[in-house]
């Protein structure tokens, strides 16, 4: 992933809900000074900064990161760009959106140490989180639960969620995130 790819993305779902910068300011909670800087390429945002926008235009994470008129059905690690981001976890694309299953899939890699908390997606947004490799911690109903190495757990993402890694070894895990076919979730339509 490319910011020249965000950036583009980001303007064109702007540019088609007919939003000048201060309205996606309030629809998204992301600044309009940081609209400005993501969209004139000045600023990366952080994975946070993507799932507000995300949300706020009721698209999935893919529309914003991946250049999705060269996405394939299937993705070689050759193919697929990681996505890392300062500060946030290392991912890449697996599946970009499937507008007829509803869903995309990233890899994430948890560092030694690392934790992420997610604000909740949009209502009826369901996650599932399969181990590849090590361990890690799932927060979610304000619990967190511990996963190993293959390992899976499927959650409501409508709520505040997190993953943290407390061992000493990086820790990978498939994320696949489904989307409700109904409410105000636009599917790249």
């Amino acid at each position: 992933m490319r910011n020249s790819t965000i950036r583009l993305n980001l303007r064109a779902a702007r540019a088609k809900a007919g939003l000048s910068l201060s309205k996606t300011a309030e629809l998204t909670g992301v600044s309009k000074a940081m609209l400005g800087q993501i969209e004139r390429g000045e600023s990366s945002p952080t994975l946070a900064t993507l799932w507000k926008l995300a949300k706020g235009f009721h698209l999935p994470l893919t529309a914003l990161i991946e250049d999705l008129a060269q996405v394939s059905e299937t993705i070689s690690p050759a193919q697929s760009h990681g996505v890392d981001l300062q500060g946030s976890i290392r991912f890449r694309t697996l599946f970009a959106f499937d507008p007829i299953l509803a869903s995309e899939s990233f890899l994430l890699v948890l560092e030694a140490g690392q934790s992420h908390v997610s604000q909740p997606h949009d209502i009826g947004v369901i996650e599932d989180v399969f181990v590849v490799s090590g361990e890690m911690e799932l927060l979610v109903n304000e619990k967190w639960h511990r996963l190993k190495t293959g390992d899976a757990m499927r959650f409501n993402a409508d709520q505040e969620h997190g993953y943290r890694n407390l061992s000493d070894r990086n820790a990978e895990f498939h994320n696949t995130i489904y989307y409700p076919r109904n409410g105000g979730f636009n599917p790249l339509s």
